[in-house]
């Protein structure tokens, strides 16, 4: 008889009761998975559930990581098994022997996906299994033709001209449920071509890991961009007459007025895409040359939120989640706009989220939807400001609370008001460093008497680029800077022997750039009471950063040297996101 799941679990040291009892109350509640409640409130990582469920039924595990999750080249998978039904189904050719297929799924167990897939392919299927996040990824690889853009861009349009394309034109593809489906064939009539376009910019910019598009006129030329890991990259852009009528078909997404092209607007819209619901936040801007549009793309379908992969090194993760375990008191993380604020503080609430206690946020915008914790949006043309959402809330019974950003004095107060009456407020505030954030509260009105009673953590976060596994080249930094990591990163000396450093190099799989992804670096100070003495007696930031590093924590600058010296991220790219604070 096959093993339980949990029990597996347990024995590879992933479960203790605790968790277990958590997740069959939350099984209890919501009618999930086991599985399912394990990821979900972040007691279990997906890819050790996947380990365990390969090992329940005897099935190889398939992973990057393992190598084992990459199709062979040369053996026409994709002939074998059409995009459409590889995406529907969320299964991955892997290679092809003696009649026989390789498949990676996350449910091997599906006896009918696996009949049909013998009955489809006339071959016997081997089943392997992967994490359903590995998986879309691996898909995007296997299936993607970055030369369609180019293709569509190209294509002669005969249909209307772009000034003529209506609403009507452009609301083809949208669905009932007000989302686009991007894996549906694209339309037909007038105005298709356009809708085309964006829906090929989208796609392309999703199978790209791109964060942002920028789509810009100017006077002789038009600028398409993808905004990878932090830096802008060109793109092959659409034509000048073309540009009013994909920025008239985003409008109409995003419920815009597309007669509007003097003020600037925001909105959004989502889109079905891989059988995840990818949202798209979208902003429009009139220009001397025209209007340029930015869209911001919040992929939901990429993993569960939780503080694991992050980049917390083990202190400050401990730290963290002990001051976001505590009954009442105030939680600042601070940084400049897209440095991942909220992608961490979402993921804390993520990681401590529990059925006994009443979690509220106050957002502007709600970027993360959060299965179990009731988020408002702020909508400030209709009085609803953070400040008195916040008034609202502390009518609600609410336990922890999450306010989006401290913009005001009103804000500020009305965060210390519910530290001190029982709750824990966790926010952002825009500041250089975490210690800036003490003088930056006091300077809007708030007592240090009260600050330093109620605050519990200060925290600031940077994201710092992750070199690409696949062409990163290993290399010896100069005496000079091996001399610096020491002196600001207070790494013993004697740890030099377990250091490894790499360079950028550049390859196709990370477009040439020589990073793949990003990862956060933080500072984080958790207040003692030497430090609750000084915010009380000033705010003089030289003071205040002494009193923080004496708790032997560390700023910025030490943990990208953290991941330089572990080969993570290059000296070059810690010396461009951090500064020295000497």
């Amino acid at each position: 008889m096959a093993k339980r799941l949990t029990d597996i679990l347990k024995e590879q040291g992933k479960l203790d009761d605790t968790g277990l009892s958590k997740a069959t109350l939350y099984v209890n509640q919501t009618g999930v998975s086991i599985q399912d409640a394990l990821v979900a409130l972040g007691i279990v990582k997906e890819e050790d559930i996947t380990i365990a469920i390969s090992k329940q039924l005897s099935v190889p595990y398939a992973s990057r990581e393992n190598g084992v999750l990459v199709p062979e080249k040369d053996q026409n998978l994709t002939s074998i098994i059409t995009e459409k039904f590889a995406r529907e189904n969320i299964i991955l050719p892997l290679f092809a022997e003696e009649g026989s297929l390789a498949v990676a799924m996350s449910d091997p167990s599906n006896v009918f996906l696996l009949d049909n897939l013998k009955m489809m392919t006339g071959m016997s299927i081997q089943p392997f299994i992967a994490s359903k996040s590995q998986l879309l990824l691996a898909l995007d690889n296997l299936y993607e033709n970055r030369n369609v853009l180019e293709e569509v861009i190209s294509e002669k349009v005969e249909e209307v001209a772009p000034g003529d394309a209506s609403q009507e034109d452009f609301d083809v593809l949208a669905n009932v449920d007000g989302k686009m489906d991007l894996d549906k064939d694209m339309a037909t009539g007038p105005g298709a071509h356009y809708i085309k376009m964006v829906n090929v910019i989208l796609r392309q910019a999703m199978s790209e890991r791109v964060s942002d598009i920028h789509l810009e006129l100017f006077d002789e030329r038009v600028s398409l961009r993808f905004r990878i890991d932090g830096s802008l990259y060109e793109r092959t852009s659409p034509p000048k007459e073309a540009v009013a009528a994909i920025i008239s078909r985003i409008k109409i997404l995003s419920k815009l007025d597309i007669a509007e092209k003097r003020l600037p607007q925001d909105g959004s819209f989502a889109v079905k895409y891989h059988n995840r619901t990818v949202e798209f936040r979208v902003s429009v801007c009139p220009t001397v040359f025209g209007e340029k549009l930015v869209i911001r793309i919040l992929d939901k379908g990429t993993g569960t939120l939780t503080v694991d992969g992050l980049g917390f090194e083990p202190r400050q993760k401990k730290d963290f989640l002990e001051a976001a375990a505590m009954p009442h008191g105030l939680i600042f993380l601070t940084g400049p706009t897209g440095s991942g604020k909220t992608t961490t503080l979402n993921a804390v609430l993520s990681t401590i989220k529990t059925p006994e206690l009443n979690f509220m946020t106050l957002e502007d915008p709600v970027e993360y939807k959060l299965d179990g914790i009731s988020q408002v949006q702020v909508k400030s043309q209709i009085g609803l400001t953070f400040a008195a959402g916040l008034r609202s809330f502390l009518r609600q019974d609410p336990d922890v609370i999450l306010v989006g950003e401290v913009r005001d004095s009103e804000t500020a107060e009305a965060c210390l008001k519910a530290a001190m009456t029982g709750h824990l407020v966790l926010s952002t505030l825009h500041t250089n460093e975490a210690i800036g954030a003490i003088p930056r509260l006091t300077d809007m009105g708030i007592e240090p008497f009260l600050l330093a009673s109620s605050l519990a953590l200060v925290a600031a976060q940077r994201l710092i680029r992750v070199l690409c596994p696949y062409c990163k080249v290993p290399y010896l930094p100069t005496q000079d800077v091996i001399n610096q990591i020491l002196h600001e990163s207070g790494l013993p000396p004697k740890e030099q022997s377990t250091w490894t450093f790499f360079k950028a190099a550049g390859c196709p799989k990370c477009a040439n750039t020589g990073y793949k992804g990003r990862k956060a670096i933080y500072e984080v100070f958790k207040i003692n009471e030497a430090m609750r003495n000084t915010i009380y007696k000033t705010k003089d930031l030289i003071e205040l950063r002494k009193a923080a590093t004496a708790t032997g924590a560390w700023n910025l600058r030490a943990s990208g040297w953290r991941k330089a010296v572990k080969g993570i991220t290059s000296v070059d790219e810690v010396l461009s996101v951090t500064t020295s604070e000497e």
